[in-house]
């Protein structure tokens, strides 16, 4: 299909930046599985360079959205809304905001996964970082979305993959209440304040999955309005 005759204006689509920054996104949140796995082992200096390399790609998302803000063209060079696109990008921000504050929190506190709810927790840290990589495979799609004018199986496709998303957010809220509970259960072992801030962190990472889903629900906002 014949491609969008904007976009043929632009050497390059203004939809690559927004792709590009999902996928920093992602990276950051992939770290947390080294940051978790080193911390059960309390090797705290390996934590500490995971958290390093997480910051890292937080502050290079950072650099990438400022750019987007400050380059993304708007009214008629734009093929859709200038204002929905910074939403989604603010959305996506969120993520790797969050993933560092999840690795800074625990790392302040050398906090300690207990043994009991270790593989459990590994099971819903893995499930919420699957929401934000469906996240970025949906976003992933948006410049074959422009090429096809947000019509036909391309829509059909992302519009399966947003589902999918809302899926994977779903179980994380049941995985959560179950984890929160079996916490509850051996709390009385642990350092009330370790066990405030556990809770917390539980809190948080579903927060990751939660605006995942946001991200999905902004992209579902711009294919309504296409």
């Amino acid at each position: 299909m014949a491609r969008n005759s904007i976009l043929g204006v632009f050497a390059k689509s203004p939809i690559k930046p927004l792709e590009k920054h999902i996928r920093m996104v992602t990276k950051c949140c992939n770290q947390l599985i080294p940051f978790f796995a080193a911390c059960s082992e309390q090797d705290w200096t390996t934590a500490a360079k995971v958290r390093k390399k997480l910051s890292k790609l937080e502050q290079d998302a950072d650099v990438l959205k400022r750019k987007l803000r400050l380059e993304l063209p708007g009214g008629l060079f734009m093929p859709v809304d200038r204002a929905d696109l910074l939403e989604l990008l603010t959305q996506q921000d969120k993520i790797a905001n969050k993933a560092k504050d999840i690795a800074g929190r625990v790392l302040g506190r050398k906090l300690e996964i207990p043994e009991a709810i270790q593989e459990q927790f590994s099971t819903y840290l893995q499930r919420c970082i699957d929401a934000t990589e469906k996240a970025a495979d949906a976003i992933n799609e948006l410049d074959d979305l422009l090429e096809t004018g947000f019509r036909g199986r391309e829509v059909e496709l992302v519009e399966k993959m947003i589902n999918q998303l809302d899926e994977i957010e779903d179980d994380t809220d049941t995985m959560q209440i179950e984890l929160r509970h079996d916490l509850m259960l051996i709390e009385n072992t642990l350092n009330p304040i370790d066990a405030m801030f556990l809770y917390q962190i539980i809190e948080w990472v579903g927060d990751l999955a939660d605006l995942a889903e946001r991200v999905g629900a902004r992209l579902e906002i711009l294919l309504a309005r296409n």
